[in-house]
């Protein structure tokens, strides 16, 4: 008779794969490991060399502005689909997953707040919807936010990030670029700032219209900001492009950034900047 008996081990061989998971974070860019919540504590910034990761909407929403004053506009506005349009799925459809997905209706969010008591209109890309793409949706909630701003007298904040141009509605996606930069002429008209906060990515028509259109444009470390890629413009000029090009360093330096300000930092900036230019 036995001494003992085998029973089956309580941790199969699927539980040890994923044993661990989603407690430490690998930083791509130092290579140094850390418990996930460092990253979340430190606002999706690695802890060890500063890389900043994507924040959510919702985070810089809370980040920037004062408690409880956040008060979201214009919500449930959904494109439509007058081209039709169909790549691996109908985009009508793709849109619907995508709504259900993110819990978002497009790729902005904009709102009422304040930010040290200051009343402010903002706006903000949501990248994880469509990359931050702008179709009409996207427009005519920046256009929006830039006319309730001017009509009420006061500054307008907008948060970037996107891929650019949403190529699923074609022409209607670029005339937003016009539509956006318009509006903001409102707002100077008004005589009311536009302070343009550059995330990593904003690219495409998002940086060729209103985003690098600001009184000022704060942009976080290293992010890129550029109409075409790197690797376009180098296929396309048949050249080696200078290190670091359309990164926020490179763009300072050639005056298309007016500052660079870390995660941490960036409340405390956007206040001393509205201070400056409203009084």
């Amino acid at each position: 008779m036995a001494w003992f008996t085998k029973t089956r081990a309580t941790t199969d061989a699927s539980e040890k794969r994923t044993l661990g998971l989603g407690v430490f974070r690998r930083c791509d860019e130092c290579g140094v490991t850390l418990k996930a919540e460092e990253f979340t504590e430190n606002l999706e910034v690695c802890p060890s060399c500063g890389h900043h990761y994507a924040l959510s909407t919702e985070a810089w929403v809370e980040l920037l502005l004062d408690p409880g004053s956040f008060d979201e506009h214009d919500t449930g506005l959904v494109s439509g689909d007058p081209l039709l349009f169909n790549d691996s799925k109908p985009y009508s459809d793709r849109v619907r997953a995508t709504r259900k997905k993110t819990g978002a209706d497009d790729a902005m969010m904009i709102g009422s707040g304040t930010v040290e008591g200051r009343p402010v209109q903002l706006g903000s890309f949501v990248f994880r919807f469509m990359g931050g793409s702008m179709g009409s949706v996207v427009g005519e909630k920046i256009a929006r936010m830039f006319e309730r701003a001017a009509d009420l007298r006061q500054p307008a904040i907008l948060l970037s990030s996107s891929g650019g141009a949403r190529m699923q509605e074609g022409i209607l996606s670029l005339m937003q670029m016009a539509k956006t930069v318009s509006a903001l002429g409102r707002l100077r008209d008004a005589g009311m700032p536009f302070v343009s906060v550059l995330l990593h990515p904003t690219t495409g028509g998002v940086a060729a219209s209103f985003a690098l259109l600001g009184d000022v444009n704060i942009a976080e470390p290293k992010a890129l900001i550029g109409f075409a890629g790197p690797r376009v413009i180098e296929n396309t000029i048949r050249q080696k492009l200078p290190e670091g090009f359309q990164r926020s360093e490179f763009l300072l330096e050639h005056g298309m950034v007016d500052i660079i300000a870390p995660r941490r930092e960036m409340r405390a900036t956007i206040a001393r900047v509205l201070g400056h230019l409203v009084g």
